[in-house]
């Protein structure tokens, strides 16, 4: 098995989210921003269809700032026949969730089925990584609104099943929600979405200490807790990212913080001993204000499962180069050599990204989840094919 697949991040306990007053909100429709301005609506149709399209003044703003180089069409503007998705987002949209326990985590903090990315996007879409928002047209989510939310679901449907329809997939057979176990409520509820399968959470830094914001929702650094299989992982990442930055390669400052000092830990997250890795966001400048980001699963336009299989290190190196440049090409080589000396096998798409610091250029993003895999997992492997069907630069292992 893949070293990527055995990730556990599962906390003892989580958290339920606590009931608000709900303010009237269309529960199927999300208005998606982009530095504050309108770039269009996802919208979810019957069998939990999702549909992106844009908003027709963004597509006429000839200053028009980027949101994915994935909707670039070919011979100039965007493209908007965009097909629907089912249960799963769009892949731009999908690429902003977290992914395994961590999405476990909110979702249940939320009594959200996990597998409902329309749901948790309309929960959690008020910070995601980036410089995009998505919330309800007409008011925010709430906790309220989830029961309301379940039974338009139920209808929706029942409604949309014809009298010989033997069913549909599992993912919408099955409730739409669960019931998140009965433990202690937080002081607030959680509303941030940081990409990844680790436990993180948001943070601010005062006086060099850390602590969560209210919400979660924030923080210009994120906090990876440590994992209780895999002794030791924040203080090889930071080895490993410091070592980067000595043989000049661009990474995002890391620090390493002892557990209990950071203040405000959700429920069921700060029950690890030893030492988390606080690291500095690309995508947030130090007063807050959004960079917008996106990685290479969303340039390419593949959902999160397929990080591994879905585009080559040539593949990444061709878009570098025609959206960036050649120094950038270089750059990015530098990078991956250096992935391969260390033995990260985990340099999959979602660990590279771009930033966009005027709104509408691209540039590579700093270096980020640089970790020597080959010290916990049997796996020499790189994380994708140079070209489809061959390794790159040989097996970790090799001499």
């Amino acid at each position: 098995m893949r070293f990527r697949r055995r990730w556990p991040w599962a906390p003892s306990r989580v958290p339920r989210m606590r009931t608000e007053a709900p303010a009237m909100a269309d529960l199927d429709i999300l208005d998606v921003r982009l530095h504050g301005e309108s770039v269009g609506t996802l919208t979810r149709l019957g069998r939990e269809r999702i549909v992106f399209g844009f908003d027709p003044a963004h597509l006429d703003d000839p200053e028009r700032c980027t949101l994915s180089l994935s909707f670039k069409a070919p011979f100039g503007g965007l493209l908007t026949d965009i097909a629907p998705t089912r249960t799963h987002a769009p892949p731009f949209f999908s690429n902003l969730l977290p992914e395994g326990s961590l999405r476990e985590y909110l979702a249940r903090s939320a009594a959200i089925d996990p597998r409902m990315e329309f749901l948790l996007l309309a929960t959690f879409g008020e910070d995601l990584p980036g410089a995009v928002t998505i919330t309800p047209v007409g008011g925010s989510w709430t906790g309220s609104a989830v029961g309301r939310a379940r039974q338009s679901a139920s209808r929706r449907e029942s409604a949309a099943r014809s009298p010989g329809d033997r069913g549909t997939p599992d993912a919408v057979v099955r409730p739409l929600f669960r019931a998140p176990p009965a433990v202690p409520r937080p002081a607030a509820p959680l509303r941030y979405s940081l990409a990844g399968t680790q436990l993180k959470v948001p943070a601010v830094m005062s006086a060099g200490r850390f602590s969560v914001p209210r919400h979660g929702v924030g923080g210009t650094w994120i906090v990876k807790l440590p994992s209780l299989r895999f002794p030791g992982l924040p203080e090889m990442e930071h080895r490993a990212m410091r070592l980067a930055a000595s043989v000049g390669i661009e990474v995002a400052e890391t620090r390493l913080v002892p557990v209990e000092s950071v203040e405000g830990l959700p429920l069921g997250m700060g029950e690890g001993e030893g030492h988390a890795l606080a690291v500095k966001r690309f995508d947030r400048l130090d007063d807050g204000t959004r960079v917008h980001t996106e990685d290479f699963a969303q340039i390419l336009g593949v959902q999160p499962d397929e990080k591994y299989e879905g585009a080559t290190y040539c593949g990444i190196a061709e878009i570098i180069g025609r959206e960036i440049g050649d120094e950038a090409v270089t750059e990015f080589v530098r990078r991956l050599v250096f992935c391969a000396l260390i033995g990260n096998g985990d340099a999959h798409l979602k660990n590279w990204s771009v930033v966009y610091p005027d709104g509408r250029t691209p540039r590579l993003a700093p270096a980020y989840d640089l970790v020597p895999t080959v010290v916990y997992a049997n796996d020499s492997r790189m994380a994708l094919d140079w070209v489809k069907g061959a390794g790159v630069i040989g097996d970790l292992s090799d001499g």
